[in-house]
């Protein structure tokens, strides 16, 4: 268990390290990596809605062809 919180107390070490010194090396000034990080998450929010409400229509449109009665056999 010691072991394993250590590696995980390491692991967010390293992550919190590596993010400050990729922020402090950026080429671009804060406000427009904001500007870009937001752009790109917003694309993202955009791809996730459509491709959930693509997958809705697909799973709507098998529920009513289940829900067809069947002629008997």
């Amino acid at each position: 268990m010691n072991k394993f919180f250590n590696f995980i107390a390491g692991a967010t070490l390293g992550a919190l390290v590596g993010a400050s010194v990729a922020i402090l090396l950026a080429p671009t000034s804060g406000e427009e990596l904001q500007a870009q990080i937001k752009s790109q998450v917003d694309q993202i929010q955009l791809e996730v809605k459509t491709a959930a409400s693509n997958r809705r229509s697909e799973l709507e449109n098998q529920l009513s062809t289940l829900r067809e009665p069947r002629p008997p056999a």
